[in-house]
């Protein structure tokens, strides 16, 4: 099992970039598309790719910054912040290319049609509008970014989404999670959980601050056990804690 850089057509014309890996030939298997962090697709995310596939399923992460500075930034290049901004507008824009993405995967004779998108940090909010109304089964957001803005989509939303912070997360104040905990008890398709003492960026290992491998486990489990309810039919989900 070894992953690779595709080409993936964009429906606006052009191209990007997409790291793909599948599991060993068998029984059909769900899909994980993964919206990097705003340093892109990296190590760190093509090694969570990478575990996903060695767990058996197909796991893609496109490059969403391809239109301005493409290709994965080391954590201390100012260029981060110039290619993420003005932050509604670039992910709006990248909705097209989630949704590309997902139709390339029907190139995948293993894919079984159902995908799920894991969102990190920048990537956060893909993990609700991606179920919302670009064509993905399920949604996971660890540590995201910018969430306050997105939680009204969750509205009406019939898919599960399964959202995880640190209550030390500098991106989930006080009242991001006041909000998203209000949410998750009216919502039975949002699964909320707030690990304590976690910071932003936990699911990183290069960013040895505030990089938890027991909350980047179980966030793995939690996203595994979606998918299994994608191969299965079920959703998967988990009470929130």
């Amino acid at each position: 099992m070894q992953g690779s850089n595709v080409k993936v057509r964009s429906s606006e014309g052009g191209e990007f970039d997409c790291y793909r890996v599948a599991p060993r030939a068998g029984a059909k298997v769900p899909a994980i598309v993964i919206a990097s962090a705003v340093h892109g697709v990296n190590a760190d995310v093509r090694a969570i790719a990478d575990e996903f596939a060695s767990r058996g399923a197909i796991a893609a992460a496109p490059d969403l910054f391809w239109r301005s500075i493409p290709g994965p930034l080391a954590r201390d290049d100012d260029r981060t912040k110039q290619r993420s901004q003005p932050r509604l507008e670039k992910i709006r824009t990248g909705e097209a290319d989630l949704a590309d993405t997902l139709a390339g995967l029907r190139k995948e004779p293993l894919w079984n049609g159902r995908a799920a998108v894991m969102g990190l940090c920048y990537g956060g909010p893909y993990a609700i509008v991606g179920p919302k109304r670009l064509g993905y089964d399920a949604g996971i957001s660890c540590h995201g970014s910018q969430m306050l803005d997105y939680i009204r989509e969750l509205d009406g939303l019939a898919r599960p989404v399964c959202i995880i912070w640190g209550d030390a997360d500098h991106q989930a104040p006080a009242e991001v999670l006041a909000a998203y905990r209000d949410a998750a008890a009216r919502m039975k398709n949002l699964e909320l959980h707030v690990i304590p003492g976690v910071e932003h960026g936990y699911m990183m290992p290069d960013n040895a601050k505030a990089f938890h491998r027991e909350t980047r486990e179980f966030s793995m489990e939690r996203a595994l056990a979606i998918l299994e309810g994608l191969r299965a039919g079920k959703t998967g989900r988990r009470k929130a804690g």
